[in-house]
C-alpha cells in the first residue's frame, strides 16, 4: 500500500507555468535542487494533498548521504515522506474523508512538494486543532509502537535504546510507558540525552565518538548486558554493537541499522547467546492502521511530544540548506522541517 512518486509521476515544466508546482530532486549525494512540475489530480479512490510540513528523516539523511541504495533509489530521487497536510481534492469514490481535512501520511514517499497524491490507507485525520507543525512526525510513531510491542517489555526488563535522535526521542517517549525496569539510551549529543531523562529514560550514557563500543561504556554498570535492544542508529554498523550490548536470551528490535554494515558480524555470537532479532515494520496493513490509530492518540493525549525537538523550519525553495542543516554534526539541532507552502 507504499505510495512512491517517483520522476516518471513528475511532468516537469518551465517555472510560471499556469498551474505547476515546486518539487524538491536529489539530483547526486549532497546535492538538492528544485524544479517545476505539473501538480497531480487525484484519480479514483485516491486524495490530494496540499503539503504543509515535510520532516527530514533519517531514511532521506541516507539517501542524500548517498549510503542507502535500495533497488528503487536512483538519481536524480524524490525524497520526503513525514508529512503534515491539509486534504485539498478528492477524487471519485472517496468516501469519509473531506476536503479540508488535516491528516498526516504514512508510506508515502515524494513528499518535498506542494501536493501529492495517494490513497486514503496512506493518510490519518488529526483533531482541527491540531498545529500542522506537530503532526509530521507521528508518521514515525506506527513503527516506533509496533517496536515496542514486539520488545515483549516486562516490569523488570532492562532495555537500551541506542541512539536518541528524531526516532530515538519518540521512542523513548513510548517505551517509557511500558515501564521496564531500567530504560537506558546513549548518544553522542548531551542535548539529546537531556531531552531523553525528561522523556523516561532511567540512564544515560554520552559516547565518546561515532565508533566508541557502547559495551565500554556503559559496561560498568551493566556487565550482564539486556534483556531489549533497540538500535536507532542509520549505519548499519551498529548491529555489531548492539548483539554485544546483549544478554543470553536477549530480544534485538531492528527500528534503525538497515544501513549496510560494512564491519565483520559475529553470526555464531548470535547463535551462542541465543538472540532473537524482529524487524518493526507490520507485516499486514490492517496492523498498520490499527498503530496509526494508537499513535495519533497518544499525540493527542499529550503523551508523546512531537514538538520540542523541531529546531529549524526551512522553506521547501532552500531544500539544500535544510539537509544540510540535518546532516551537519556541528550544531544541536535534532530535527528540521520543510515548509512547501508556497506563499
Amino acid at each position: 500500500m507504499a505510495t512512491r512518486m517517483t520522476m516518471a509521476d513528475l511532468q516537469l515544466v518551465d517555472p510560471g507555468t499556469p498551474g505547476a508546482q515546486m518539487v524538491a530532486l536529489l539530483q547526486e549525494p549532497r546535492h538538492m535542487t528544485t524544479a517545476w512540475a505539473t501538480t497531480p489530480e487525484p484519480g479514483p479512490g485516491e486524495v490530494r494533498v496540499k503539503v504543509k510540513w515535510v520532516g527530514v528523516c533519517g531514511s532521506d539523511l541516507e539517501a542524500y548521504r548517498g549510503t542507502r541504495q535500495p533497488e528503487f533509489m536512483t538519481t536524480p530521487m524524490r525524497l520526503g515522506h513525514e508529512v503534515g497536510g491539509v486534504i485539498d481534492r478528492l477524487g471519485p469514490g472517496v468516501q469519509g474523508l473531506q476536503v479540508g481535512d488535516r491528516v498526516t501520511c504514512r508510506y508515502v514517499w515524494g513528499a518535498f512538494a506542494e501536493y501529492i497524491v495517494c490513497t486514503p490507507f496512506n493518510v490519518k485525520v488529526l483533531p482541527e486543532r491540531f498545529p500542522l507543525d506537530e503532526i509530521s512526525l507521528i508518521e514515525i510513531l506506527p513503527g516506533i509502537i509496533h517496536s515496542a510491542e514486539l520488545a515483549q517489555i516486562r516490569h523488570n526488563s532492562r532495555v537500551l535504546i541506542m541512539g536518541q535522535g528524531v526516532s530515538g526521542l519518540v521512542l523513548t517517549q513510548v517505551i517509557s510507558r511500558y515501564s521496564p525496569a531500567v530504560l537506558a539510551v546513549t548518544d553522542l549529543k548531551e542535548r539529546n540525552l537531556e531531552i531523553a531523562r525528561r522523556y523516561g529514560a532511567t540512564h544515560t550514557y554520552r559516547l565518546p565518538h561515532g565508533d566508541a563500543s557502547t559495551m565500554e561504556t556503559i559496561g560498568n554498570d551493566f556487565p550482564d548486558g539486556f534483556d531489549v535492544v533497540i538500535p536507532c542508529l542509520l549505519e548499519g554498523d551498529g548491529m555489531v554493537d548492539a548483539v554485544d550490548c546483549c544478554t543470553t536470551g536477549a530480544r534485538i528490535v531492528l527500528y534503525g541499522c538497515i544501513g549496510v554494515c560494512h564491519k565483520p558480524f559475529d553470526w555464531f555470537k548470535v547463535h551462542r547467546r541465543r538472540l532473537e532479532i524482529y524487524a518493526t515494520e507490520p507485516r499486514r496493513d490492517i496492523d498498520m492502521r490499527r498503530f496509526f490509530e494508537e499513535a495519533v492518540t497518544l499525540v493527542c493525549d499529550g503523551l508523546v511530544n512531537t514538538a520540542e525537538i523541531v529546531d529549524a523550519r526551512i522553506p521547501l525553495d532552500d531544500i539544500q540548506q535544510a539537509f544540510a542543516l540535518r546532516d551537519s554534526q556541528d550544531n544541536d539541532i535534532i530535527h528540521v522541517l520543510v515548509d512547501c507552502e508556497r506563499s
